[in-house]
């Protein structure tokens, strides 16, 4: 068997070749759809993709299992400069496994952030966003806690939340011990993770506590049943589609939850005033694209600072294929760069 390592670099080496020689190998032709272009090299990997069952016929065990080995293959190397320390936090369903990642270059006045990974709260680990996490820590100047929070379909709504913001209200309080400023800390994430984020300031809001320094949202699934263009433009888009979001659904909500409960989709949140700044990132090819747009509109309607960025040729998850896709790994390091700018106070 080939070793994820090999794997990797014959996956480099190949998504090296010329861009026409890349579509070809991908069936031809340019992919646009809904007035944007596919990055070929995503192009190329949605090809390979085809071959592969499709996640909604796997057992979650299964999905958590291929999610893994592919994104072994994608992800970038850590970000040199950058050290890592596994920690584990209290939680409200016993521990929480965490990494902390803390750069050479770190500023005192960067605050910590803490950041929950995708995968629609039922796939996922700390490796998920490895890279992502040494980028932003890097990149931004601070240091960063990712959180390994509880799964379904074992662990359902709100267990996942649950742990995020036990997490975040543990780093707000004990954010001096990794080099930041005291009793306050960031929040952010992607996808699933970008929902716990969005949550996280909703519940901090409604208890009567202070706000987070930034929120940071990537492609956020922040309406877990929705209905917008974007997921039928792109309901069969590479790696995420429509049907794999229903499935992510029914496995995270019991059957006694409703979508329209804020602490599922806070976008249907009815006041967003008082939140945190924020900085929103969506990808082009992707069925959440409209919702993460729309909630970065809310917020700046609400009045609250917002950064919004759409990245048109990139697709879901982008944050895992910065080993495999140059554009990916540029727009990460440009998201951090945008928290950075958040950390300096300059979201208006």
């Amino acid at each position: 068997m080939t070793s994820p390592a090999t794997q990797r670099m014959m996956v480099r080496k190949l998504l090296s070749l010329p861009i026409p020689m890349l579509r070809l190998m991908a069936g031809g032709g340019v992919v646009y759809q809904g007035g944007r272009t596919l990055d070929p090299r995503l192009q190329y990997l949605a090809a390979q993709a085809r071959g592969a069952p499709p996640m909604t016929t796997l057992t979650p065990e299964e999905a958590r299992q291929a999610s893994a080995i592919g994104l072994a293959v994608t992800g970038g190397d850590p970000e040199p400069g950058v050290r890592t320390e596994a920690l584990s936090l209290p939680g409200p369903g016993g521990d929480i496994p965490a990494r902390v990642y803390r750069p050479d270059n770190q500023d005192a006045q960067a605050p910590l952030m803490v950041f929950a990974h995708f995968g629609g709260g039922v796939i996922g680990d700390l490796e998920t966003c490895d890279a992502f996490c040494s980028i932003l820590a890097h990149t931004a100047r601070g240091p960063v806690l990712s959180v390994d929070y509880r799964l379904a379909p074992e662990h359902r709504f709100p267990a996942g939340l649950e742990d995020v913001l036990a997490a975040y209200r543990w780093a707000r309080d004990n954010a001096q011990r990794f080099g930041a400023p005291p009793a306050q800390a960031a929040i952010g994430g992607d996808s699933m993770g970008g929902n716990f984020a969005a949550v996280v300031c909703q519940e901090l809001k409604k208890a009567g506590e202070p706000q987070p320094a930034l929120q940071l949202l990537i492609y956020p699934w922040v309406e877990v049943v929705c209905e917008s263009a974007s997921m039928t433009t792109y309901g069969d888009a590479f790696p995420l589609t429509r049907s794999t979001l229903e499935w992510f659904a029914g496995h995270y909500m019991g059957p006694g939850d409703s979508p329209a409960d804020p602490r599922l989709s806070p976008l249907r949140a009815p006041d967003l005033s008082g939140l945190a700044p924020a900085v929103v990132v969506t990808a082009g090819f992707d069925p959440l694209l409209d919702q993460g747009e729309a909630y970065a509109r809310r917020l700046k309607e609400a009045g609250v600072p917002v950064i919004y960025r759409c990245y048109d040729g990139l697709a879901h998850a982008f944050t895992a294929f910065t080993g495999a896709v140059p554009c990916a790994d540029v727009a990460c390091r440009e998201v951090a760069g945008l928290v950075r700018e958040g950390y300096e106070g300059r979201i208006t």
